[in-house]
């Protein structure tokens, strides 16, 4: 029998638990947004709950995502190597943990409030029904950062039950800057896309085309940066973080060329993790220190 901790690695490596650094600091700032805007109580419980739910549904839509692509997977030299295909993880018992972690999140909201409940379904619906859409669609990153950027609104709506001009901007922010870079990545399955008939911005636009597509929404995604900052009255350690996240996107397109994709990596994982955590502890910080 394998070692239980050995077991917890496994689906940790199936779900990318890793990334969960991308959409984890802007539902942060989403909750906070909602405790010092809305003459909110700090509640430590709904707190706790709104990270439950981010790592149910995010678990439920990699899992879901990973045994719904499997034999596309196993014909990826990229992918080959992943836990189902190579066989660490049966789909049987893939499939069963997206089901425990559907049932988890859709429970975790029952307790938040009745709104959040209710949307439950949505939300599963945008994250699962994500990974469909690379069979019909060259926009499917787009339905990716969708799916990430419930997370702010989510959980401003667990701590308030409404919903407010801020928040929805920084998920539209969210949608853009992880559209943006999800495209970054596919830039590595390019020819398998093709060769497949699977759709994706650089299958449909080419490497340099999907590179000016990926540029264009983080241009947007800086816009609202700076949106945001204004509309609601940050101070100057929110626009440190703003700088820094910025900075980022701009160092992530100096990484990545068409012809040298040796660096897609570092611009994926190190930009866009620094770029989300600074960001979110100087915008908490803001928020929390210097008030409003």
């Amino acid at each position: 029998m394998m070692p239980a901790t050995t077991t917890v690695n496994n689906y940790l490596s199936l779900v990318k638990f890793s990334h969960t650094i991308f959409a984890m600091p802007f539902a942060m700032i989403g909750f906070f947004l909602a405790t010092t805007t809305e003459a909110s109580s700090l509640n430590w419980w709904v707190f706790l709950l709104v990270i439950m739910c981010m790592v149910f549904a995010r678990s439920a839509a990699m899992a879901f995502n990973r045994w719904l692509d499997v034999e596309i997977d196993k014909r990826n030299p990229r992918t080959a190597k992943r836990e189902i295909p190579a066989g660490i993880i049966s789909a049987n018992k893939a499939l069963i943990f997206v089901i425990v972690n559907v049932v988890l999140f859709m429970a975790t909201t029952w307790f938040i409030n009745k709104i959040c409940f209710f949307l439950s379904p949505v939300a599963l619906i945008v994250v699962l029904g994500y990974s469909y859409t690379k069979r019909f669609t060259s926009l499917c990153h787009l339905v990716l950062g969708l799916g990430l950027s419930l997370a702010p609104v989510g959980a401003f709506l667990a701590v308030t039950g409404h919903f407010a001009v801020l928040p929805v901007l920084l998920s539209c922010l969210v949608l853009c800057w992880v559209s943006g870079f999800d495209i970054i990545y596919s830039l590595q399955d390019e020819d398998f896309d093709r060769s497949q008939q699977l759709h994706s911005i650089p299958a449909w636009l080419g490497k340099a085309g999907a590179l000016r597509f990926s540029e264009v929404l983080h241009v947007i995604a800086g816009a609202l940066v700076i949106t945001i900052g204004i509309l609601g009255n940050f101070h100057w350690l929110y626009w440190i973080g703003a700088a820094v996240f910025t900075g980022m996107l701009v160092t992530q397109h100096t990484l990545v060329k068409p012809n040298d994709l040796s660096k897609v990596n570092i611009a994926f994982m190190t930009t866009n993790g620094i770029a989300s955590v600074v960001f979110g502890v100087f915008a908490i910080a803001d928020m929390l220190i210097i008030g409003w």
